[in-house]
């Protein structure tokens, strides 16, 4: 059974730091694209950054790029995302989701993606 959690989110004021996680369990975690996504109310599901199985080949939206961080531990089955100088903008609920398949090339489209977290919640406040 495929599961994901994420952890990590909460209020921050505006210039703040969140780390979130996203533990995982269930399937091959290292043989699959990893990606966090987010949806502020209104709003579409946004792709935030994804990685590769190995860790390489990082992709960040415009909005978030030189501010945000991913990584993964592939021996934790765990997946993070460092946001620094957070912006009221950043304001959503966070999802981690895995690829529908392993290797494929990562996508920042939601529709890529077959399991997904519950999700955590970031707000920032100016």
């Amino acid at each position: 059974q495929v599961q994901l959690v994420e952890s990590g989110g909460g209020s921050v004021q505006a210039g703040g730091s969140l780390t979130l996680s996203c533990a995982t369990s269930g399937y091959t975690f290292s043989a699959y694209c990893m990606g966090w996504f987010r949806q502020a109310p209104g709003k579409e599901r946004e792709g935030v950054a994804t990685i590769y199985p190995g860790g390489g080949t990082m992709y960040f939206v415009d909005s978030v790029r030189g501010r945000f961080t991913i990584s993964r531990d592939n021996a934790k089955n765990t997946l993070y995302l460092q946001m620094n100088s957070l912006k009221p903008e950043d304001t959503a609920m966070y999802y981690c989701a895995t690829a529908s398949w392993a290797y494929a090339p990562c996508s920042a489209d939601p529709t890529g993606y077959s399991y997904w977290g519950r999700g955590t919640q970031v707000t920032v406040s100016s």
